[in-house]
């Protein structure tokens, strides 16, 4: 049994005014961290679909697919860089990015 971490992108499908991203541009994010750390799983058959009211405001939504990237050893620097860039790449305000800690069994 190990001590591992899984970190998990919610990546969203949209630009914040609702364009599509190309399916490439998703495949390159897949890539790269395929190339950063030897394996990612794409969740990308079954969409997920958020709501949430920032502020008391409006209601938005979000169609997100899930990756996950499976690491014995967690750099918070690089993942906040990470998320920064794709917030930026993405033309978004947030993206979530989390990291569990886990047990392999």
């Amino acid at each position: 049994m190990k001590n591992r971490y899984l970190v998990q992108i919610l990546l969203p499908l949209r630009d914040n005014a609702g364009v599509p991203f190309a399916l490439a541009r998703l495949a390159a994010i897949r890539q790269r961290l395929a190339d950063e750390f030897g394996g990612v799983t794409a969740f990308t058959r079954v969409q997920a679909g958020g709501i949430w009211s920032p502020d008391g405001a409006a209601a938005s939504t979000d169609d997100i697919v899930v990756v996950e990237v499976m690491l014995e050893d967690l750099s918070e620097a690089w993942w906040r860089d990470f998320r920064r860039g794709l917030e930026t790449e993405l033309r978004q305000a947030e993206i979530v990015v989390r990291a569990l800690q886990i047990l392999t069994l």
